[in-house]
């Protein structure tokens, strides 16, 4: 299927809501489960995810946005929101909080507040894309 590069920004926007969404779903949902359950906790992870939102988060989607509108022409294949390496990070950490999550080497109670830290940063990078998709202007034709 073929997509305008402002729908590529609104693909990207989804699943990035969709990633941190289910992040912080899983990790609440973890984290009530457990005994392990605070207040504090959850304040502490909110930082956390503030803090990579803001070192790393920010920059990366930021790359994807600047990489989505310089794509040559203005319509592309629905699933080049992503480049290969994303794709291939992105696999990976899903991958990996499986793994977690399935043979416990992280403590349940940890797990959860580590979802919740790297959901939060996601959310908010989601709402970059969701800006620059609102705002999207064409090129002007030459």
């Amino acid at each position: 299927m073929i997509v305008s590069k402002r729908f590529l920004l609104l693909e990207a926007a989804f699943v990035w809501t969709f990633a941190g969404g289910m992040l912080l779903y899983r990790g609440g949902v973890m984290l009530a489960a457990s005994s392990g359950f605070s207040w504090m906790k959850i304040i502490i992870s909110l930082c956390g995810g503030l803090i990579f939102y803001k070192l790393m988060f920010s920059k990366i989607s930021r790359k994807h946005i600047i990489r989505i509108t310089n794509l040559q022409g203005d319509y592309h294949l629905f699933h080049q929101f992503f480049s290969l390496k994303s794709y291939l990070m992105m696999l990976g950490m899903i991958s990996l909080g499986i793994f977690l999550r399935k043979t416990e080497i992280v403590p349940i109670p940890a797990l959860s507040l580590t979802y919740i830290t790297m959901g939060v940063p996601l959310l908010l990078s989601s709402f970059r894309f969701y800006h620059r998709w609102y705002y999207y202007l064409p090129p002007i034709a030459q």
